[in-house]
């Protein structure tokens, strides 16, 4: 049950406290014990952590701080029906943490991602502290969200401060985070530990951070600076981390060289940072403290049935929403084909941008890995492996020359450049990475749609794509202007293809905006299933790898190494 354990160090006499911390992170709809897109039992979700939360409770009373570090509104579909369809219940997620006693909690990218009506809505909803002290309202200048908190429990303060990725604009439109600021993470916690310290005098100081340990500069911002602030500024105890969903629980030694818990439960409530504090005090003053943490696996505990009980109508309006059939499809379709040629999957979603949009050229990537839509019937819940995430989508100005840039970065970073037959096709790690054993990430792997192209796997970034001309046989002009169908992660920057990549800078990208959808992609991409009534999806054949006397080879070579090698 136990993960990694981080030992406590000894305590000095007199009277010991002993708290219990609990967090969840990025839960992404995780709710329930059961996957409404796949539509079958899953591990993990708030209803097993609810059994450990009140066994907890069992032994330590009110000594237990339990808190969530955001990015709980997205993923399953169960969050999307409380998010955009049933808006008039209480959002079943604030009615949950409600239930399980939540003390406090942050706010994620992710829930950032659904709109000021959605988490407005829910923070006033959820009966705790939403914290996020980097999260400037800039009609203000004051934080947002309350920048901390202090629970006292049996004499000993304990001050939590909380911060989110300030990244948000490198990924989402404007329109969600209007009249809002995210601070550098260092040094907003630089400003709030002085205040805490200086007017709460806390016994233990903790970080509820929504960003990893460190790394990824995004637009000259820091998106994982959990660790540098636990380095940087002297004075936490421990720092629960989240955003990366990588587990993690480790010590390190901050600048004044004392310790400090850095502990990550990784995502879908599959684990939970589980922490004990053990605060010793003399006459009210602090004399002794020790911190260990571990991991503890949801796995081994049981799903909690007051818990499913209590939220079953919610259950049931979210399985009768996934099961709303909403067109048919004469093949199964799959995310496998996409990495190595044109596939019916990826082209059915450009096929259906260019449909929504009129644009001229859509760029489109796999979103996830391996997932596939069967021949038959087409239901909501194949609704979000078709598209995962709640993106608008934009029709945006490019020059030829700027959508030739584009390709040759995405296609830099999603193809090996081969020097004989021999080679990878693809640009890949011997170890998973998270990534399914690509080097990058594959929801970067743009193709397009509306041109004719080549993709020459030979030759270095800037020499690989040649375009032909477009779709319909018409020239194709670098210098002419174009109107390109783009998701919102893509057109603010998101992967860095129109900003590295095409040469845009940062901040001309939203000029370049021409129109953008009110509501998400896949409600569209819904819409338009619903018009057609049944798909017909083919490969469009509009791109190649070239020389295919070493491509079509490598390519049978690499689907073997990925999808054989991905079910360990």
């Amino acid at each position: 049950m136990a993960g990694l354990v981080c030992m406590p160090t000894h305590a000095a006499p007199g009277k010991e406290v002993t708290l219990k911390l609990l967090e969840t992170s990025d839960v992404h709809g995780c709710y329930f014990p059961y996957d409404f897109i796949k539509r079958k039992p899953m591990r993990g979700s708030l209803a097993r952590v609810s059994s450990f939360v009140k066994e907890q409770r069992a032994t330590y009373g009110d000594h237990l701080i339990l808190m969530d570090n955001g990015d709980i509104l997205q993923g399953q579909p169960v969050a999307y029906y409380y998010n955009f369809i049933d808006t008039a219940s209480v959002h079943v997620n604030a009615a949950m943490l409600n239930y399980m006693g939540y003390d406090l909690a942050t706010i994620g990218n992710h829930d950032v991602e659904t709109g000021h009506d959605v988490y407005d809505r829910w923070i006033g909803q959820c009966q705790f502290p939403m914290l996020g002290a980097n999260v400037v309202d800039t009609r203000t200048d004051e934080p947002y969200l309350k920048p901390y908190t202090v629970i006292e429990r049996d004499g000993v303060k304990v001050a939590v401060l909380g911060m989110i990725t300030p990244a948000i604009p490198s990924w989402l439109p404007e329109q969600l985070w209007k009249n809002l600021r995210f601070e550098d993470m260092e040094a907003c916690a630089r400003k709030w530990v002085e205040v805490i310290r200086e007017k709460e005098q806390p016994d233990v100081l903790v970080g509820l951070f929504h960003a990893g340990p460190e790394g990824n500069m995004l637009d000259n911002t820091v998106e994982n600076g959990s660790a540098n602030v636990a380095k940087n500024i002297p004075g936490f105890d421990v720092v629960f981390m989240g955003h990366d969903h990588t587990r993690y629980c480790e010590k390190i030694v901050n600048v004044a060289g004392d310790s400090v818990l850095l502990i990550n439960p990784a995502n879908m409530a599959r684990a939970v940072a589980d922490v004990t504090v053990k605060v010793t005090k003399n006459d009210g003053k602090l004399v002794g403290k020790s911190v260990s943490g571990q991991l503890t696996d949801m796995d081994a505990y049981p799903v909690d049935e007051a818990f499913m009980q209590t939220f079953d109508s919610q259950y049931q309006a979210t399985r009768e929403f996934v099961s709303r059939k909403i067109g048919s499809i004469d093949r199964t379709i799959t995310t496998k084909d996409a990495y190595f040629g044109p596939s019916a999957f990826i082209d059915l979603i450009h096929q259906l941008q260019l449909d929504i949009t009129g644009a001229d050229v859509s760029f489109c990537a796999p979103l996830s890995f391996a997932v596939e839509i069967k021949e038959g019937d087409i239901y909501m819940s194949d609704m979000f492996n078709l598209y995962k995430y709640e993106n608008m989508l934009y029709v945006m100005s490019l020059s030829g020359q700027e959508i030739k840039d584009f390709l040759e970065m995405s296609y830099a970073i999603w193809t090996n450049q081969m020097k004989s037959p021999e080679d990878h096709l693809l640009l890949l790690n011997e170890k998973n990475n998270g990534f399914g054993y690509f080097k990058n990430p594959s929801f970067n792997f743009d193709s397009a749609a509306g041109i004719i192209y080549t993709v020459d796997v030979t030759k270095p970034q800037g020499e690989k794509i040649t375009i032909q001309s477009m779709a319909d046989g018409t020239p194709f002009d670098l210098q002419k202007r174009y109107k390109v169908a783009v998701n919102s992660y893509r057109g603010n920057g998101g992967g860095d293809l129109l900003t590295k990549g095409a040469g845009i800078p940062k901040e001309e990208l939203s000029k370049r905006i021409l129109s953008s959808t009110e509501k998400d992609l896949r409600y569209y991409l819904m819409q338009r299933i619903e018009e057609v009534k049944v798909l017909h999806p083919q490969p469009l054949n509009q791109w190649k790898f070239i020389p295919e006397e070493w491509t079509v080879p490598a390519a049978a070579r690499d689907y073997r190494f990925l999808f054989e090698r991905s079910k360990e």
